[in-house]
């Protein structure tokens, strides 16, 4: 194999620099403002399930050897442009994940993030079915909620309030292939199950399918409905891939506080490292408040993918980690 070469075809790059363009005008007629987020920054996310790459400045009269990470997504710069009264605005570039390598995934992506102000959840999940119908043309638009899946496809009326055990009868009365290594009581894990072996597969079949009002439990930094019960949350799948992650967003800064010191408390408890909390987003919050807006995060090469029609990242992208 010649290293050197180009993951993706020349014809597939042309076309990615075409919807690179097409999402760029699509934005640019609605009137939201393209942002330029830093990539390192001296904080992360201090979220359990996502590490970052980290990187060392020597900076003249400051310090040498100063820890820096490459930013998994650009969410807190902008929703300190969001704080400082930028209005909408979106994000189109690279973001770096630790650990990421699979036919979906590379350390190094491209991401499509944006910020709508006094958006419903409802309008960010339409506008977003439509920035997807860009590239995929005029797929049905399905929204269906968490709740709602789990009684349509593992006959749960109420997974919110169902018990482990009721998750586990799911398996039992299908007679699948026995689970081993999962404690009979530990309900979240058999959710997860639940979620991502029998209903994930059934999201996105020619269609566009808005999955919402996540369990308050996975709300991560989005809004709880009145009651509390749910998360003003929801993802995207295609093809039964998931592609966006989006939210009502959370605006009260201790709220913010609470949800950054959990994770890091999950995170030790897992063995995983430290890291630091973004002062600055923090402080953003507090001094300026975030304005009431949706938003949500959109795999611009995930979408490529089934535009194109390839099972492959590297089939998308002009270089993988791999040869670069």
């Amino acid at each position: 194999m010649n290293f050197w070469q180009v993951s993706a075809s020349i014809q597939v790059l042309k076309n990615r620099a075409d919807a690179l363009a097409k999402i760029r005008a699509f934005f640019k007629q609605q009137k939201v403002t393209e942002v330029d987020a830093p990539i390192l920054s001296s904080a992360t996310v201090p979220d359990l399930h996502l590490d970052s790459l980290q990187t060392y400045l020597n900076l003249p009269s400051i310090g040498n050897d100063l820890v820096f990470y490459l930013h998994t997504s650009p969410e807190y710069s902008m929703k300190r442009l969001l704080c400082a009264g930028m209005g909408d605005i979106y994000y189109l570039g690279k973001v770096f994940r630790q650990g990421d390598l699979s036919p979906l995934h590379q350390p190094e992506f491209t991401m499509l993030e944006w910020y709508r102000l006094d958006y419903s959840l409802q309008q960010m999940m339409l506008e977003t079915a439509k920035v997807v119908q860009l590239l995929l043309g005029e797929l049905a638009i399905e929204l269906i909620s968490y709740q709602q899946a789990f009684a349509d496809y593992a006959n749960i009326e109420n997974i919110h309030s169902a018990s482990a055990k009721a998750c586990k009868k799911y398996f039992l009365d299908k007679k699948t292939a026995e689970i081993v290594g999962v404690d009979k009581n530990d309900k979240n894990l058999w959710e997860q199950l639940i979620l991502t072996e029998i209903i994930e597969p059934k999201l996105g079949n020619n269609c566009i399918t808005c999955l919402y009002h996540y369990p308050a439990k996975d709300a991560l930094l989005a809004k709880l409905s009145v009651d509390n019960s749910v998360a003003e949350r929801f993802e995207i799948f295609v093809q039964q891939t998931e592609i966006a992650n989006g939210y009502l967003e959370l605006t009260d800064p201790q709220t913010y506080r609470q949800r950054f010191n959990e994770s890091l408390q999950q995170r030790k408890e897992q063995g995983k490292s430290y890291t630091q909390l973004d002062h600055n987003l923090l402080t953003a919050l507090e001094e300026q408040k975030l304005p009431k807006c949706s938003g949500v995060a959109l795999g611009f090469d995930r979408l490529l993918m089934l535009a194109q029609k390839t099972n492959k990242i590297d089939e998308v992208i002009p270089f993988s980690i791999l040869n670069n």
